[in-house]
């Protein structure tokens, strides 16, 4: 991963979103720009309300920056195996670093479902090299009232009366924006605390701090096992994901963000500060393959209790579990880049999205065959989910990108419906548990005819979004990686080559369908939604084309940002990151199609005509 020295180049206010690093506690996480300003932080979980958002208003949204002046240059990395930040910057007589780490408690393990934040954030500030000065700022989204207290400064913000802060550091901070002019091999610290933690003394110094929280990080990472192409970035990628991973109660968000723009200038703005199944189910599947398996017993116990209260899956929960709040449009702030509306909440948690039978029982599946038992408790619970599949799948839907127009039997609901009654079939037989198995196992193949025959389309030579007809759907894509169509039957080979032809962005890149072709309820456009691409690298391996796979997978790799790190979309004309970021989604992505990559490579025979790479690992039935 190449480092850049380039300044930090603004637009319209605002740094390019590939310009910022992600850091986290398994509670929430904050955005770091290369110009050493935090512009996004919600505390003290990743669903509640930011406490700094500069990065959807530069002038309103609160900061917290520590910066040279001039700032003449900048670059970041991270802590080899951790999700603690490093960025350095330069002034014309000086060099600057700051290692920024949401703080973890000694002797964390992330592996646990049992929260390991601090509730605070650790900013050291080292010059490296002559005299540089710096400026520390820190305005929180809404203002702040500060006062002096226990040896730093206490602040009530405004927008969050019930918040506790304390600002602590070794420099004398009599405001909340300050100077200092520093020399070289002068070392500080500064400590933002919350909640309980944020008038409370630590017996230890922040150096022990930061060496508590690489420790935890790195012993987690002692799990990892990966035998692939690209390694750096995917060992990077489970990090990332990991940062995403509500610790305490197993919920996995989509993204740490809101209101990213898929387009600059446009509507297409969501809040994906949430747990989807469909989400999540894919993150801990990837981590699953790479040796985390932890996760996906956290995931299962969340979900099901999730569905349990509210007796049927929703979409997306809150980190606890929980309808998350209604949408509503925030019209104080005004947007990345001025990308109106900024929301908060999401209305996709009042949708019909049956692909959610197929994500849990698959992800049930993999935890049972990573080690874990399917009681008679457990079993009860899934076998319900198996029955609403087999019934559910030929009712209209929304499907897996959320229209906001009347549902649609959309064919990648009903083929995630076809896995669940596989799984379900698989699961009570290998674990002689009570089910109709021939009956869930016919139904399962009936709705693969209904797709092959309904979902055809002879003028577009491609299966298509929803059965009876309709427009072309990169979600097809996803069918042979979930074991319902091989990815080398003759259909789903003629529907890659439509789906690469219509959808294509260029240089590898996919959008997700035509808005004109497939109405979803929306105006405006988006840009390529990466994963789509890593699946359309998955089928060319499952149709022999191993050499385009490896390909494309490279040319994916090197979109990602110096750190590693990949948003939802990309601006096929730029290059630009668009979209909530990190997402979930493009790092799973990564992972999977290069375990599939690498296995190919190591029996490179083993992958021609009718084996198929599975982002599920599920043979083809």
């Amino acid at each position: 991963m190449k480092v850049s020295e380039r300044p930090p180049l603004r637009r319209g206010g605002y740094l390019p979103i590939e310009d910022h690093g992600l850091i986290g506690d398994g509670a929430t996480a904050a955005l770091v720009g290369r110009d050493g300003a935090i512009s996004w932080l919600c505390v003290p979980r990743f669903d509640s309300e930011p406490l700094f958002c500069g990065l959807l208003d530069r002038t309103h949204g609160g900061t917290f920056s520590v910066t040279a002046e001039p700032l003449t240059g900048a670059s970041q990395r991270y802590e080899p195996d951790t999700g603690v930040l490093v960025t350095e910057m330069c002034g014309p007589d000086g060099r600057l670093r700051i290692t920024d780490a949401l703080t973890l408690r000694a002797g964390a393990d992330l592996s646990e479902d049992t929260a390991a934040a601090r509730g605070e954030l650790l900013r050291t500030i080292e010059v490296l090299q002559g005299r540089i000065q710096i400026r520390i700022r820190l305005e929180p989204w809404g203002g702040a009232h500060a006062y002096p207290h226990a040896g730093g400064l206490a602040l009530r913000p405004h927008r969050h009366p019930e918040l506790e802060l304390h600002l602590a550091s070794s420099l004398s901070l009599n405001s909340l924006d300050s100077t200092h002019s520093l020399a070289a091999g002068t070392r500080h610290h500064l400590v933002l605390a919350w909640g309980s933690a944020g008038h409370r003394f630590h017996p230890k110094p922040p150096d022990e701090i930061l060496a508590d929280t690489i420790a935890a990080w790195r012993s987690w990472m002692r799990h990892y096992h990966y035998a692939g192409p690209q390694e750096p970035l995917v060992r990077r990628a489970a990090i990332t994901l990991k940062l995403m991973d509500h610790t305490a109660t197993g919920a996995i968000i989509a993204a740490p963000t809101s209101s990213l723009p898929e387009a600059i200038g446009g509507p297409r703005n969501w809040d994906y500060r949430y747990a989807w199944i469909r989400d999540a189910a894919f993150s801990v599947y990837a981590l699953g393959r790479i040796g985390m398996g932890h996760e996906a017993a956290g995931f299962l116990g969340w979900v099901l209790d999730a569905v349990d209260r509210a007796g049927r899956p929703l979409v997306l929960y809150d980190v606890d579990g929980q309808p998350p709040p209604p949408e509503r449009l925030d019209s104080g702030l005004e947007g990345y880049r001025g990308s109106a509306p900024v929301r908060w909440g999401n209305a996709a948690a009042d949708q019909r999205q049956h692909d959610v039978f197929g994500e849990i029982l698959d992800c049930a599946y993999r935890w049972i065959r990573w080690g874990g038992t399917l009681d008679a408790a457990l079993w009860d619970r899934l076998r319900r989910l198996v029955e609403a599949a087999a019934t559910d799948w030929r009712i209209p839907d929304h499907g897996i990108w959320e229209v906001r127009t009347p549902g649609r039997p959309f064919t990648y609901s009903a083929a995630l419906c076809a896995v669940a009654l596989d799984r379900g079939a698989r699961m009570a037989q290998d674990a002689g548990q009570e089910g109709d198995m021939e009956r869930w196992r016919t139904e399962a193949e009936g709705i693969r005819t209904a797709i092959l025959e309904q979902a055809w389309d002879p003028r577009l030579q491609s299966l298509t979004e929803h059965l009876g007809g309709g427009g072309i759907d990169a979600s097809l894509l996803a069918l042979p990686l979930r074991g319902v169509i091989p990815a080398d039957h003759p259909k789903m080979v003629a529907t890659t080559q439509a789906v690469t032809r219509r959808l294509g962005a260029g240089n590898g890149l996919l959008y997700r369908y035509l808005p004109d072709e497939s109405p979803d309820g929306l105006p405006g456009h988006e840009g390529a939604f990466l994963l789509c691409s890593f699946w359309l690298a998955d089928n060319l391996l499952g149709q022999g084309r191993l050499d385009a796979a490896m390909e494309l997978f490279d040319a994916l790799c090197a979109r990602a940002n110096p750190l590693g790190l990949l948003s939802e979309q990309i601006d096929p004309a730029t290059g630009a990151f668009l979209g909530n970021f990190p997402q979930a989604f493009s790092h799973m992505g990564l992972i999977s199609t290069g375990v599939n990559l690498g296995r190919a490579l190591q029996t490179p025979s083993h992958m021609g005509r009718g084996d198929t790479p599975h982002t599920s690992g599920e043979p083809s039935s």
